[in-house]
């Protein structure tokens, strides 16, 4: 099923011996975009301190209740690494983290208990963690929902709006559309685009670039956050887009 981010946030988070906080914010791999970790707001039992959790600990979301239950104990949870959530999270805090609960560094993105959300084995991971030491991989890779809303969304032809929300698929966590907001360009008209479409991002000036023209995001379909995204929607909106980069790459030939 796809959800919003923004549905998701101030979600309830159940450790097997009671509650831990809620869903404060997502991190995200930024070449794959797909969701790594939920920060978790730990409230007044832990003096609101900010706790890092992959989704290898996640069960399914269950809307009715609003709430994750998560496979570890608030003692777990207490005694972690504490990793500043308000700064850049780099592959040395990760390790960290994987080592202490002692995640599996292979099975998957996310979805159910005991799938993990870093593709790397610990001797890749360590050889990645040397990397960053000696500041040859010293970029954060893991990027947060919250920093990225609000991003300047650039068509081939010009601005098209801001990142207002993100679409991802609770099965494998995957980012599968952003929702951009128009009002600028389109009074009152919101869009979704795949993360496949984008041509680069400068994370620096919190600048997306699509390779896509307005002309093309003009005449999609307008996304109605009330509706759920069908297959047949989904279908069709990448027929549209896909019909629209192949006539652009067509005229470029």
């Amino acid at each position: 099923m796809q959800t919003t981010i923004s549905d998701l946030i101030g979600y309830a988070i159940r450790a097997t011996d009671g509650d831990l906080g809620k869903v404060d914010e997502f991190y995200f791999d930024d070449q794959t975009w797909t969701i790594r970790y939920v920060v978790v707001e730990t409230g007044n039992w832990l003096s609101g301190r900010k706790v890092l959790i992959a989704l290898a600990a996640f069960g399914k979301p269950e809307p009715e209740s609003r709430m994750f239950s998560v496979n570890l104990t608030r003692t777990q949870v207490r005694n972690s690494p504490n990793i500043e959530t308000q700064k850049p999270v780099y592959r040395q805090h990760e390790i960290a983290l994987h080592e202490y609960y002692q995640w599996p560094w292979r099975g998957g993105y996310g979805g159910t208990f005991g799938t993990t959300p870093l593709p790397l084995s610990a001797d890749e991971a360590l050889l990645d963690q040397e990397d960053s030491a000696s500041g040859s991989r010293d970029d954060p890779y893991l990027r947060s929902t919250r920093q990225v809303t609000g991003y300047h969304i650039h068509a081939t032809d010009g601005e098209i709006g801001h990142v207002e929300d993100f679409m991802v698929d609770d099965e494998n966590w995957a980012i599968r559309f952003l929702v951009v907001d128009t009002r600028n360009w389109l009074p009152g008209k919101k869009v979704i685009l795949s993360p496949r479409w984008i041509k680069r991002v400068q994370w620096a000036d919190s600048l997306v670039y699509f390779d896509l023209t307005r002309g093309s995001v003009e005449k999609s379909p307008e996304f109605n956050p009330s509706k759920p995204i069908s297959r047949d929607y989904e279908a069709f909106l990448l027929d549209h887009f896909g019909q629209s980069m192949h006539k652009k790459n067509d005229r470029d030939r």
